[in-house]
């Protein structure tokens, strides 16, 4: 893994300090020794550094010359720099929080941004992905300067304000069916789609899927293949939403295990969640696949370590961060790009679990 700079918020809120002391005119033609703007920001050097090479990056300073940064043009009235490169990706957790493939992808799109000449600052505004985040959104997006916005885990009302402000964003994911705006994810459509059928051509009559049930364009449209696959069939479908604890999945699990009749297979939309079905269906007595069938959506690195070994769908990390880079990359440079949407297929791993 590559390092991640330290504390992005400290970061972003110095260089908004900074920004704001050259449109007042605090220095002229150049910036004092980092010794003086550290004791005036009370920030340390590492940190400075970090701040110098965003500004630097935005075109609001430029080299060193006798010793000191070159001040070269400072914001547009309404805040943001003409020149702004940086490239802002939006969260709602950490990223100690985050599954194992979305770090592989999030740290490759950073060096591919980086080696075309824009950084990536990662942002975590859990009030932004509220019912009502307008009013976060737009204090944000004023106070960092962006190229372009990569928003990760977006709810649908934030994706309608970012189409609304025209600002430049992109959805790591999925967009709600009223939105457009470019967006790469996997095609959790036709993979939902393709294992309800799998699982009916072994027999399977009584089939759950369980997701989230918060409002995820990707959790969305898997619900959608998942259904599509039982058009023509005389099988059940069901599909069993829950929060994103293991003791919500093991409630909405026992309450389809009391149905009568209970469903024979279940397709679990998170790679975590599946070691909790998985290991509370064995802690239950069952044997798989032998009384139920489980069926992994995603896929992460852990899973190789389950017993029995789970079938799974796979994708490929790097693919993905090279398929958003570019949108990024053609966004933040030209201002516009194709909002037809990206979808990459995973790859099924079969396993002992069906």
């Amino acid at each position: 893994m590559h390092a991640v700079p330290p504390r992005p918020s400290l970061i972003t809120h110095s260089a908004d300090f900074l920004r704001e002391a050259l449109r007042s005119g605090e220095w002229e033609g150049a910036l004092p020794s980092e010794r003086t703007l550290c004791t005036r920001m009370r920030i340390s050097r590492p940190t400075l550094r970090a701040v110098l090479t965003q500004l630097e990056s935005e075109g609001v300073i430029g080299a060193v010359v006798n010793k000191r940064r070159q001040i070269l043009a400072v914001s547009q009235a309404g805040g943001r720099p003409a020149t702004s490169r940086m490239i802002a990706l939006l969260t709602p957790v950490p990223q100690q929080a985050m599954p194992p493939f979305v770090l592989f992808w999030m740290d490759a799109l950073r060096e591919l941004l980086a080696e075309a000449g824009y950084p990536m600052e990662v942002h975590v505004s859990p009030h932004c992905f509220s019912t009502k985040p307008a009013g976060g959104l737009k204090k944000l997006t004023q106070r960092v300067p962006a190229a372009a916005w990569v928003m990760f885990r977006s709810t649908p009302v934030m994706q309608r304000w970012f189409s609304e402000q025209k600002l430049p964003a992109i959805v790591a994911g999925s967009c709600a069916e009223d939105v457009e705006l470019p967006s790469v994810d996997l095609d959790y459509r036709a993979t939902c789609r393709h294992a309800a059928t799998m699982l009916m051509q072994k027999g399977h009559r009584r089939i759950a899927l369980l997701l989230p049930d918060l409002a995820h364009g990707g959790d969305a449209v898997s619900a959608m293949g998942f259904r599509e696959a039982f058009a023509t069939s005389d099988a059940q479908p069901c599909v069993l939403p829950h929060h994103e604890t293991a003791e919500q999945v093991i409630e909405s699990l026992n309450e389809a295990l009391k149905r009568k009749p209970a469903p024979t297979a279940f397709v679990v939309a998170r790679s975590i969640h599946t070691l909790t079905v998985v290991t509370h269906l064995l802690r239950l007595g069952h044997k798989l696949p032998r009384d139920f069938a489980v069926v992994s959506r995603d896929d992460d690195a852990f899973l190789d370590h389950v017993v029995p070994k789970v079938t799974r769908y796979s994708a490929d990390a790097a693919k993905f961060a090279k398929r958003l880079a570019r949108l990024v990359l053609e966004l933040a440079q030209t201002g516009h790009t194709s909002t037809k949407p990206v979808r990459l297929m995973p790859d099924l791993h079969r396993g002992e679990t069906v």
